[in-house]
């Protein structure tokens, strides 16, 4: 028998079991300080800024006058809808990635709605109907890939993202039907002097309705999620089908009836757009929200709450790009870069959270081992 020494390696990876809320949150809040540095040293190189104006005017974009502050919370409220809309699934392990089209139908069912029934209805049964038609849009939308899924076991993922560019050409098409005025290619302003079909103003603040239906959204989607029998039916079988069918948990309809909901509150985002403060419909009308939110969930680990910090962290850094680009004359790609920086460190320390690094202890650097 040879004696072979066995050197231990410098360090390992260990996955963590359990990490405190606020350790996870600590991580993060300095994953962000250290992007800022690295976008600071960025900015420096490229352009010869000032980093801190930098840092100054992203600031001032968000939260610069009342009215951007009112457009801040209103871009993160329909952002936040869209990813409440996600999560049931994504806790499912049904990989939703078609909240954009479930927006983009919901949307174009409420515009139907103002365009043809406008100058026959009062906005008392107007509203209503549109609130109906958006939801059921939506839902109808969410379902169908989930009904080949639970029938067929398609692949749902390629199947919800094909369901957008045909939600995205249907609202293509009837821009065109309903366009004003001919060959303008867009709809303009519905029911401009009539206003039939636009959502109440709370307060005098066109945003406020969109902010409080959504607040209202996130609590009864943390509610339905951890408190109900749906919400554990949800979990049970996004950690094993099989354990869900062997606790008797009928899988095809959950994922029927998760899926319906997912794409009604879709459907409700794009009734927020349209009927509450766009008052027309477009093809980008959403502004790739469907798939910001998946980042936002995941972010989140499906947590509604925490989604509002996830949501708002993208909402602030895409209207502070915007505000640089302006004030400083920079290319948009600028901005980008620096967003890009910083959701690049945001979604990396997802690892330290999720795993530590463990180094070989003083003293252990080999062992000896009998071949």
């Amino acid at each position: 028998m040879a004696n072979e020494k066995v050197r231990n390696p410098l360090f390992h990876i260990v996955k963590r079991k359990n990490i405190p809320w606020y350790k996870a949150w600590a991580i993060r809040a300095a994953a962000i300080i250290a992007a800022l540095i690295v976008c600071a040293v960025i900015t420096m190189l490229l352009t010869g800024e000032n980093p801190i104006q930098i840092y100054i005017t992203i600031f001032k974009g968000a939260f610069g006058t009342p009215r951007k502050t009112w457009v801040l919370f209103q871009n993160l409220s329909i952002l936040l809808c869209v990813s409440l809309a996600v999560t049931p699934a994504f806790r499912m392990r049904f990989w939703n990635i078609g909240g954009e089209g479930q927006l983009l139908i919901g949307g174009l069912a409420a515009a139907a709605c103002m365009i043809l029934l406008g100058d026959k209805l009062s906005n008392g049964a107007l509203i209503p109907i549109m609130i109906i038609s958006s939801i059921a849009a939506g839902a109808i939308w969410g379902v169908i890939p989930a009904l080949f899924k639970a029938k067929w076991n398609t692949n749902e993922t390629l199947a919800t993202l094909m369901m957008n560019y045909i939600a995205t050409q249907l609202v293509a098409f009837f821009i065109i039907v309903w366009e004003v005025p001919k060959g303008s290619g867009k709809i303009g302003i519905i029911n401009q002097s009539s206003e039939a079909g636009w959502l109440p103003q709370i307060g005098g603040q066109k945003y406020l309705l969109n902010i409080i239906v959504v607040a209202v959204l996130t609590v009864l989607m943390y509610v339905y999620l951890n408190y109900t029998k749906h919400g554990y039916e949800i979990s049970v079988v996004g950690e094993s089908e099989k354990t869900a069918r062997y606790v008797g948990i009928k899988v095809e309809k959950v994922i029927i009836r998760t899926m319906l909901l997912s794409g009604a509150i879709c459907g409700i985002a794009g009734l927020l757009l349209v009927g509450g403060t766009d008052h027309t419909i477009t093809t980008t009308i959403g502004e790739s929200r469907g798939f910001t939110a998946v980042m936002v969930s995941w972010l989140a680990k499906f947590n509604p709450i925490f989604m509002i910090f996830t949501s708002f962290l993208l909402v602030f850094l895409n209207r502070g790009a915007s505000e640089i680009a302006t004030v400083f004359s920079l290319n948009k790609s600028f901005s980008d870069i620096l967003t890009g920086v910083i959701l690049f460190f945001i979604i990396g320390c997802e690892f330290f959270i999720n795993y530590k690094i463990s180094f070989r202890k003083k003293g252990a650097k080999e062992e000896v081992k009998h071949v």
